[in-house]
């Protein structure tokens, strides 16, 4: 590779990272594909499919796909295996994960390699999703208990009615994750399932089977029951049905589209279901901003992993009295950004995964000149970089006949918009169906706050644009409106995957007309009950 400084419309293109030679080729190696693929649940002579390094188009791996009797297979091992793995103490079952975060390390750089050969991500955006896993791990392997334990629940009657809330396991949960993060969503969902005395199968998507085999080689090795976690390949339409299909519990990350049907599907079963779906995430530059660091940020919240991040920026409001000055810094460094095509450190940005990323990310920025907008920085496809390389870009003067003003792109472009007033501001970000994430830029924490309440959104940043909400794992997180159904992380990304079960233990008086009592004299002695409890303020 070579650096290019050929002049643009947007000024100089994006140089090109010339910091290593390492490639997929030399990473994803046939002797390790014929040892990962093992642990794909198929059937006696199964269909072939494909894997692709984004870096280059050439053939990473010939995946072996599990049609729907495979699927029902693997329901069915895992069935076995729940039972047994239920009966575990919890705190057998947590240690699984604690031993997982010390092998994440411990793998690090084979993980990085196959992150980065198949979506094509740079070295340090496939870190994050280590890190990623990691805090997970460590995280439901240290507060489960405290999620799980049994709680003292007031009975209806003080002394004479003790009850506990217990957690029961859904049983075999349903997970169908996504290419963009193989490794972080799909080791993060799965993590609190399991240690809630779950068993999972899991249909990552084929383009990034690899990192999710290893990963679950990964958890088997630090002592997780082979049979418990299953893993199911195939095209979407054929095996994300069936998955449904014999799930207790569904988790699907994906499209708002595949979403709405995963969630009719789910529904017509009586089953419950949580989703992230997608976004239109909006980053809100206030008048009194530090611009520097403003950005600084809005380079890593626009353009981290090609922008294929569901709670990554596409939307920017600038305040009109500092929108020159802040867009003549945020375009400086995106244009100094590095493309980079090896398995090095060192670069900014790679690839994206797919042709059908790349056509949507070129139909959005050309529609959106041709309707009058301007390119600050980027604009075009790298095919001298690799074949589905396309530049990180910036997007000025936006109109709203332009799909990208209102569609998810998933790439590296940004659309930055003037505002008058923050009132302006809120009510603009706040104009789509979608309510992932959204970022807040003030000197003033104490505004930026106040500004951040006001936004209908999942979660929020404060002069940082996405990582401070989802690294905080103990903290809920997901979307609003389009955006999704439930949470991952906190109290609520693990109670999900139980059944709340009341036990009420009833002791010297029964329910019912006794001491000689009847309906009628019953009824009075309840109602005079009742009526000291409320004086006596008992909840």
């Amino acid at each position: 590779m070579t650096d290019i400084s050929t002049s643009s419309a947007a000024g100089e293109r994006n140089p090109v990272a010339v910091a290593g030679t390492r490639t997929a080729a030399d990473a994803v190696t046939p002797e390790l594909v014929a040892r990962l693929v093992e642990g794909i649940t198929v059937g006696a002579e199964p269909a072939v499919t494909q894997s692709f390094s984004p870096f280059t188009g050439e053939v990473l791996a010939e995946i072996p796909e599990s049609g729907p009797e495979a699927v029902a297979d693997a329901f069915a091992r895992a069935r076995v295996a729940q039972a047994a793995w239920a009966l575990r103490p919890l705190r057998e079952r947590a240690a699984v994960l604690l031993r997982f975060h010390d092998l994440l390390f411990a793998a690090q750089a084979e993980l990085l390699d196959l992150v980065q050969s198949e979506t094509g991500k740079t070295r340090a955006h496939a870190f994050e999703e280590v890190s990623a896993a990691a805090l997970e791990a460590r995280h439901y392997g240290r507060a489960a208990a405290k999620y799980l334990k049994p709680r003292r629940r007031g009975g209806v009657y003080p002394v004479l009615t003790q009850v506990r809330e217990v957690r029961q396991p859904k049983g075999v949960i349903g997970q169908i994750s996504p290419w963009n993060y193989p490794l972080a969503l799909f080791v993060g969902d799965a993590i609190p399932a399991f240690v809630a005395g779950n068993a999972v199968v899991t249909k990552p998507d084929t383009q990034t089977a690899l990192t999710a085999l290893r990963a679950r080689e990964l958890m088997v090795e630090a002592g997780l029951p082979a049979e418990l976690w299953q893993i199911v390949i195939g095209d979407g339409p054929v095996v994300g049905p069936e998955v449904v299909a014999h799930a207790d519990y569904v988790s699907f990350t994906g499209s708002t589209r595949t979403g709405r049907d995963v969630a009719q599907r789910a529904a017509a079963r009586l089953i419950g279901a949580s989703m992230e779906l997608g976004g239109k995430n909006a980053m809100l530059v206030l008048a009194d901003a530090d611009l520097d660091k403003a950005a600084e940020g809005a380079v890593r919240a626009c353009f981290s992993s090609a922008g294929q991040l569901c709670i990554s920026i596409e939307r920017l409001y600038v305040a009109a009295e500092v929108a020159d000055a802040f867009l003549e810094k945020f375009a400086a460094r995106t244009r100094a950004l590095r493309l980079g095509n090896t398995l090095a450190w060192g670069a900014d940005m790679g690839s994206l995964v797919a042709q059908r990323q790349l056509d949507t990310v070129t139909r959005h920025v050309e529609e959106a000149v041709k309707n009058g907008a301007k390119v600050l920085a980027g604009g075009q496809a790298r095919p001298d970089v690799g074949p589905l390389f396309f530049e990180p870009t910036i997007l000025d003067g936006v109109t709203e006949e332009s799909a990208v003003c209102t569609e998810e792109t998933f790439g590296p472009v940004v659309s930055v918009y003037r505002f008058g007033s923050e009132d302006e501001a809120v009510e603009r970000a706040n104009g789509t169906p979608y309510g992932l994430n959204s970022s807040v830029w003030s000197r003033s924490t104490r505004h930026a706050v106040a500004v951040a309440q006001r936004l209908h959104s999942g979660t929020v940043n404060v002069n940082e644009g996405y990582a401070p909400a989802y690294a905080s794992v103990a903290a809920p997180m997901g979307g609003m409106g389009d955006s999704g159904i439930g949470r991952r992380h906190g109290s609520e990304g693990i109670l999900k995957y139980t059944e709340p079960q009341t036990i009420a233990v009833q002791k010297l008086i029964s329910m019912s007309p006794s001491f000689g009592m009847d309906d009628e004299g019953y009824a009075k002695f309840q109602t005079r009950a009742l009526g000291a409890m409320k004086a006596l303020r008992l909840k």
